[in-house]
Order: C-alpha cells, then structure tokens, then sequence
C-alpha cells in the first residue's frame, strides 16, 4: 500500500544481503528506484491478523513490516510466497544484528 497516497500498487523487490536493505522499484523492469528499507530501521515484521489494511485486495495474504517512520502493508501473491518473504525479510533485519558488535 502506497504511503503517502493509501491505494494498493504492485511493486517489484529486490533483497540484498550484502548492503543490508530490500528495495522497490515500480516493475522488474524499471531502473529508478521507488523506495529503500534498511534492516536497520525494521522493527516488526508479521502476519496482519487484526486486518487492519484498508482495502487490502487478498487479506489473508497480507503482511506488515514496521520500521521506525513507516509502516508497510504487503500482499504476497500466495501463502506460500508469504511465508518466504516474511523469513528472508526477518532473517536479514535480524542478520543485521550480528555485524552490530
């Protein structure tokens, strides 16, 4: 879901392990960048059991990640891809963690 405008987009994310971030770009085909995430900033990342996202086009496809200004409603394309998205995206915020010290 958009931030600043609250309307369901499809975006297409890139993980990357080596800087520490995921990043959106409009399609897989776009070049300019739309958005950043640094594990850094996540706090949470979870199921949205209390549906709270407006107008979420799969409910029970959708997915939180709360970082410390903004939080992000997602919707995977299957359970499956959920739950992968959702352990890649915690294992890296948490990963993080462990270049800290």
């Amino acid at each position: 879901m958009g931030g600043k405008i609250k309307s369901w987009k499809k975006r297409w994310f890139v993980f990357d392990r080596l800087k520490r971030n995921f990043c959106y770009y409009i399609d897989k085909h776009e070049t300019k960048l739309k958005g950043l995430i640094y594990f850094q900033a996540i706090e949470e990342v979870y199921y949205d059991h209390l549906r709270s996202a407006a107008k979420s086009p799969n409910p029970a496809l959708t997915f939180c990640v709360k970082t410390h200004d903004r939080l992000y409603y997602m919707v995977a394309p299957s359970a499956e891809a959920m739950r992968i998205w959702m352990d890649v995206i915690v294992t890296g915020a948490e990963g993080y963690t462990q270049f800290m010290s």
